[in-house]
Parts: C-alpha cells; structure tokens; sequence
C-alpha cells in the first residue's frame, strides 16, 4: 500500500509540475535558457553520480527517494527550468516507470538512466536545431535571438537545388534548406521532363503543359492572396494556348489557334466569375432548378441589373410595363462566358436583325475568320451607329450592341475610336483583352480573305494588340511589383512567348518563378510555338527567339552538371536540342532540314560536354563502354553515328589538350585504330601549325606523340583479335612515324641546324630524296596516308630553305635540289601550295 501511495504521489508530482510549466508566462523568474541548461545538464550528471553509488531499490518509488535525498521536489523544479527543459526529464522518467511496469522491470533505475541518458542527448540536439521554433523570450527576460542559429543551421547544409536568377545570363544555386519548396518544384519538373523525353522517344503523345500544370497544382503550396494571378492560372492559361485543353480548328493558322486558346481561356474565367455571382446572390439570381447555361446567364443579369426594372426575359406582360430589353446583353455575355451556341440562338430567336444573326452565326463557326464581305457590311453599320450617336440616352444594352458589331467587323479604326469614345467600357483587363483578342484577325497569309477588306476598314491584327500593350512598362502591369505575375500574364495572353519567358527569368523571388520560366520554355518548345510568339516588341529573327529559349534550358540543365547530376543535365539537354529542332517533331525527324542540322549540332555539342565530364563516359557509353547499353543510343541510336559523334568528341578533346579524356573514350568503345587515325589527323595539323610559325606547336605534337604511343600500347593488351583492327592498327602506327620523322626535320630546322634536318629529310624512305635511293614513282606517293600527304608541301619547303643556307662542298646539295624538282615536277594531281611551285621554279 505504502509502494502505491509513493507511486501515486509520484504520477501527482509529474502532472502538477507540468501543469504549472504549461500555465506559467515569461516573466522574470523563468532564468535565461542557456543558464537553464548549464543548469540542466550539470543536474543530470549529478544524478547519474549519485544514482550509480546506490543499491537498486526493490521497489517502484527509487526515483523519487533519490530525487528527495538532493533536495529537490517540484515547486523547485517549476521555478528553476524553462518548461523544455524540464519536460525532457518529466516525460523520459514516466516513460521508464510506464515500461517497467510493464515489463516487470527488475533492474529500474538502470533502465532510467539509461533512458534519460539517451533522451536527453537527443532533446538537447532537436532543441539547438529548433530553436527558433520556440516562442521569443523578450530581452528583459535574458533571453537570446535565434537567428545566429538559423544562419548556422543553414550553413552547415550542403544539399543544393538549382534556380535561374536575374534573367538567362545570370544563375544560382540556393540551399535546400533556405528555400525547401524550390527543390520540390525543381524535382517534380524534373520527373515531367524524364518523362517528356522518354515518350517522346518512343513517339508517342504527351501533353507537356497539362503535366506541368498537374504536378505544380500537387505541390499545393501557392498561396495568391491578394494576387490577381498565380502561376496555377499561368499554367491554366497555357494549356489552352497549346491546344491541349480541346482540339484545335484544322482551318486555321497555329497564332490563330492561339489567339483562340487564349480568348478561351479568358471564357473559361468568366464562367466561374459568373457562377460565383450567381453563388453569393442566390435569391436575386432566382436560378431555382435551371442548370442550362442560358439560364445561368439571364440569373447573371438579375444580379447585374438588379437596379432596373423587370427584364424581358422574366416579364408576363410586356405590353403594361415594357421591361427592359436584355437581348443584346445576353448576346455578349454569351460570347464572353464561352456560351456560343446560345449566343446563336438567342440571336436567332430574337429582335436582332436578320442581317446580323447570320454574320453572328458566320463569326461562331469560322473561328472568328468571316469573310471580307460579311466584314465589310457590319463595319459599315457599326459605323453607322457610331457617327449618329445611337448610344445616347439609352439603356445600358447598347454599348453591347456597338461591341458585338465591331467583334464581327474586326475593323481597326472603328475598334480604336469605340474604345475612344467610350473609355469606360471594360473594368478589368482580362475584360479588355477578351474584347481584343476576339476582334483579332489573321493578317499573316496573302490567301487570307481580309486581304479584300476596302481601304480604312483594316483589320485589327494581333501587332496592332502587341503594340498597344507594349505602350506600358511593366510595373503599369505589375502595380510596382505587387502583382508580379501579371506582366507576364498579359505577355502570354497577346502571344509575346519569348518576353514572357524572359521577364519570368528574372522573377527570383521565394516562389521560384524562374524555375517556371524554365519549364514554361520547354513547353512551348515542344510544341513548336515560339517562332509564332515572337512579339512586336522583339528585335531579334524567329531563330534568335528560338535559340535563346533554347540557351535558357541548357543553362538550367549546365546546373545540374555544375551539382554532378549528369543524368538529369542530360535530359534538359535533349529538351534544349529539341528546342532548336522544332520541338516534338524533330524526336522523330519531321522537321525541315535546317531545324534538323541545328539539333544535330546543338545535341552533340551538349553530349559532348557531359562526356567531358567525370562521369559522363559511364553515363554515355554504358559500363562496358561501347555505348549499346549507355544513355548515348537514345539520342543517336545509329552505331556508326555514335562512332561518328565519338571520333568528334576525342578530336574535340585533343584540340582542347585533353588527350588522356581522349584516349580513354577511344579506349571504352575499343576504337583503338580510328583513335589513332584521330591521333594522326591532329599530329599532321599540329606539325602545319608549326610549319607556319605556331609557338606551342613542339608541346602540342610532344603530347600527341605520347598519345599515339599509348593507344597502341593499350591495344597491345587489350586481347582484340581482329584481323582488320590489327592491320589498321599497323598501317596506323606506320604513319605515326613517318609523322616523327617528319616532326624531326621541322624541329632542326627551326632550331637552325639546317644539315641535320636535310640528313633526316633524306632518311623519309617515303620520298625520292636519297641520293643512293631511285626515284619512285607518283603512284607510290598517292599510297601514303592522308596526314603525311599533307605534310610533303610543307616539309620540302623547309628542305629549300635548308639548302639555301647550307654550302655544297660534295655536290649533294645540288643533286638534292635537282630530286625536290623532279619530285614537285612530276606530281599529280597539282593542287599544292602556289607558294612551292615559285620556289622550286626559282631554284631551277
């Protein structure tokens, strides 16, 4: 009984004290928390002192006679530890009292400290790394700031994500733990674009944008508060622009079917709009059981003119009260909510005139393309309307009625002197820019029937739209930069692509947008789209526009490579050659020539900097280095091709100076022969270099010797068994040195050792220039090697000067002279340097 009263006084001690911690306020007999834990620490080493000089008591209540031999009861506890760090010891002590009454513990206070022992090292831990998750403990209290340990906490991360800042030219890294919800975004666009090209390397279909958008609506993370645009509406806004939201007409252009997307998209806005009007003014919208979108439209108006007396639609009896006349209204926001059908037939249902349903109907079907003379007459009669002043004194009904005619006209001068005369038209600007992009027509093609269109009845293009936007600088958009994704919003609205991706660049804020700019590029690359964005107000050519949208993504994807990530450097890669292919189309090679040769050469350029890389032979060539089983085969799935693109990639590196990166690819696929044909091209250019006078030509043909040597040591033990490879190798290692002994009679004669290098040029058993030796013929000549064939001109250049500055006291020099001029004499074909035929004939 005695055991269970001290177990309840125990279980009372603990939940006391902790009612106290939780109650008490920061005031000033709380101490500081540094000295609490000094304090803290320095009690629990006492404890364990005084605990291992005990006996094991037989019974439950062991902790609580220890703790009252030192004094200590909970009133002190309460006043001398901050609530954290009395908590540790509270909960770690009822833990073990808990467990051991369990488990029958025999040995309690062992099992004790050896939980406290372990709780508190790993509480003192979490509490230093958290600490600024504690509430502030105010300066009259002692208490310490935690942003020292914040800046701490984040210096010691070195996990890093990737991120543009300040536009393409500038980039960064920023740490994992300073911006978490960047390296989630970066890592859900890089799984989209694994899988973008994994498709589209199968040819099959795959919705780029819709995927983008998917996986940033998944990150959940955004939060637009006062903000009239987020990127989830950016994202919304450019699946309709690429078509991937419903199919798009065959008849027209792809900026047609852009401005098209858009102005859809625009109506997709203006329906929620009008449902949540509807929503918040349930009992003056009256929609009852009516779900068809007419009705939800006249409920609309209800809300909107609930000001004026009975409309038309809902009067009995017209004839008593007329009502007001809402047909022209219903009309225009039919179009504007997307409702075409309706539109149509309440046009034809109507008081409208039978002129105008038809050019209305005409307007619906033909995406907005109506012909020159359907134009012609309701320009003709919006003009009408304008010049007599219809508008005055009448209903609100009839500045739609003006807007539905110039919608169908498209006609640029009446368009600018309606929106003219009446500023106040539109209170948004995505009211504006549906309006706009609804009178637009395509003046692109010299098939276009608008082309008919009599002088000053012009049509309103999408330039005239981009330039009149453009007017503004961006903070007009932007409101100082409070809404900043509204500039570029609008950009993507009137198809200015390129800006927009390009203002989005330099968006480096907490939300990553230019990690969206990033992904917003290789969405309209895919697609193909950016040679129809490029604006009005960009200076640059359709392939400028294309290829700096492709140097943004390979930026992004150099970032990776920066990190060591190869493998996902390589994927933004193939998306920056794609870029310049033409987009999805050039994965399968239906692209023009010209888009095709500008992939080729940007993917091996990029393939060739992951090869470099450490790393990048593993990546590329596969373990077994003959590139069937590496990440190469995607994009060049030709074996020659791959040779090809290697042979490429050694010869780059020995240009470099790399030679040993050189060698070692050359090594991986077993090229061991075409590695030193490679060696022997680059040798016989640096020996011409040096003939022309190139000052580091002795370490550069040094090095390339080396190399050649190497090769075909390496293929010595390398087990290779080929009759054709070991024949190459040998004609190959032939030409190396006659390559040597060509390099030797540069070198003598550059050092002015003029006999010596003549002695050498008569040891070339290749030339007839041994005076002990007959004369061989052109046709032995024309069985050398390319590279030493393109060294002779040179090398019996250097002979002339040699001899010029030697004394013939034999005769030798003079029957030297007579070989070198039978030899230049009777070679063909003649296509050898003018500058030795002059020689020789001088000499003669």
């Amino acid at each position: 009984m005695a055991g269970e009263a001290d177990m309840t006084s125990w279980t009372d001690l603990l939940n006391n004290s902790t009612k106290l911690l939780q109650q008490a306020a920061p005031s000033t007999e709380f101490p500081p928390i540094q000295r609490s834990l000094d304090q803290l620490e320095a009690l629990s080493n006492k404890l364990k002192a005084k605990t291992s000089r005990l006996e094991v008591p037989s019974h439950n209540i062991a902790a609580t006679r220890l703790l009252a031999r030192e004094g200590i009861n909970a009133e002190q506890l309460a006043r001398d530890l901050k609530s954290f760090e009395l908590r540790v010891h509270e909960m770690a002590m009822l833990s073990a009292i808990q467990a051991a009454q369990r488990d029958n513990l025999r040995s309690f206070d062992d099992y004790m400290l050896q939980v406290l022992e372990d709780d508190w090292e790993k509480e003192k831990r979490d509490f230093l790394l958290n600490m600024s998750r504690l509430p502030t403990i105010s300066k009259a209290n002692g208490g310490i700031s935690s942003s020292g340990i914040s800046q701490s906490v984040r210096s010691l991360s070195g996990t890093a994500t990737p991120h543009l800042s300040q536009g393409a030219q500038s980039m960064e890294i920023v740490p994992a733990t300073e911006k978490p919800f960047l390296e989630k975004k970066a890592s859900a666009y890089a799984d989209v674009v694994r899988n973008l090209n994994a498709e589209r390397e199968r040819g099959l279909p795959f919705k780029v944008a819709t995927a983008f958008k998917t996986t940033y609506e998944e990150l959940a993370s955004e939060t637009s508060g006062s903000k009239s645009v987020s990127m989830q509406k950016i994202w919304n806004l450019l699946q309709a622009l690429l078509g991937e939201d419903k199919e798009a007409p065959k008849n027209l252009s792809r900026k047609m079917v852009m401005v098209i997307g858009a102005r859809r998209h625009l109506e997709a806005g203006y329906e929620k709009y009008i449902l949540d009007t509807i929503h918040s003014h349930a009992a003056q919208a009256a929609l009852g059981g009516a779900t068809g979108n007419l009705q939800r439209i006249r409920a609309f108006l209800r809300v909107r003119l609930r000001d004026h007396p009975v409309l038309d639609f809902d009067a009995s009896d017209g004839r008593r009260h007329p009502p007001v006349d809402t047909t022209w209204q219903q009309i225009y926001f039919c179009l504007r909510t997307g409702y075409y059908d309706e539109a149509r037939s309440v046009a034809q249902s109507s008081r409208v005139s039978q002129m105008f349903a038809p050019q209305l109907a005409e307007w619906i079907s033909s995406g907005g393309m109506v012909s020159s003379g359907t134009s012609t007459l309701v320009a003709e009669e919006c003009e009408r309307m304008l010049r007599l002043g219809d508008r005055a004194g009448r209903a609100g009904y009839d500045k739609h009625k003006l807007l539905l005619y110039a919608i169908v006209s498209g006609s640029r001068q009446q368009i600018d002197r309606l929106l003219r005369d009446l500023p106040t038209l539109f209170s948004t600007i995505e009211d504006f820019l549906w309006f706009k992009l609804a009178v637009v027509r395509d003046t692109g093609g010299a098939s276009s029937s608008l082309a008919l269109v009599p002088e000053g009845l012009a049509p309103y293009s999408l330039e005239d739209l981009q330039n009149y936007l453009n007017k503004f600088e961006p903070s007009y958009y932007t409101k100082n930069g409070k809404d900043p994704l509204v500039y570029p919003y609008v950009l993507l609205l009137s198809i200015q692509l390129q800006l927009a991706v390009q203002y989005l660049t330099k968006e480096a804020g907490n939300e990553g947008y230019n990690i969206d700019a990033v992904h917003i590029s290789i969405a309209l690359a895919d697609h193909g789209v950016l040679s129809e964005g490029v604006g009005s107000g960009h200076k640059l050519g359709i392939m400028d526009a294309v290829a700096e949208i492709a140097s943004i993504i390979q930026q992004y994807g150099s970032l990776y490579v920066r990190l060591g990530n190869l493998s996902l450097a390589l994927e933004y890669y193939a998306q920056a050659a794609s870029a310049m292919g033409g987009g999805a189309p050039s994965w399968m090679g239906h692209t023009s020539v010209d888009q095709q040769r500008q992939r080729e050469i940007m993917l091996k350029q990029l393939l060739t900097e992951i090869l470099l890389r450490e790393g990048g032979i593993m990546l590329l060539l596969g373990p077994n280095g003959t590139g069937s089983e590496g990440a190469l085969r995607r994009f060049l799935p030709d074996r020659q091709t791959q040779h090809l693109f290697l042979l490429e990639a050694a010869r780059h590196c020995q240009e470099s100076g790399l030679y040993d990166k050189s060698v070692e690819i050359q090594k991986r696929v077993g090229a061991f022969a075409m590695a030193l044909q490679t060696i022997n091209n680059c040798l016989s250019e640096a020996i011409g270099a040096i003939a022309r006078g190139r000052a580091d030509g002795d370490t550069r043909t040094a090095g390339l010797v080396y190399s050649g040597n190497d090769i075909i040591e390496a293929y010595k033990f390398s087990g290779v068994t080929s009759i054709q490879e070991r024949d190459q190798i040998a004609e190959r290692q032939t030409t190396l040195r006659q390559l040597e002994a060509i390099l030797a009679v540069h070198k003598f004669a550059r050092s002015g050792r003029y006999g010596e290098s003549l002695r050498e040029l008569t040891k070339l058993s290749f030339l007839p220039l041994d005076s002990r030796s007959p004369d061989i013929t052109a046709d032995a000549f024309q069985n050398l090697s390319p590279p030493v064939q393109a060294c002779i001109p040179d090398v019996l250049k250097v002979a002339l000067t040699c001899l010029d500055n030697v004394t013939d006291t034999d005769g030798t020099v003079r029957v030297l002279r007579r070989k070198i001029a039978n030899f230049v004499a009777n070679y063909l074909p003649r296509n050898w340097p003018q500058e030795l035929y002059d020689k020789v004939a001088q000499m003669l």
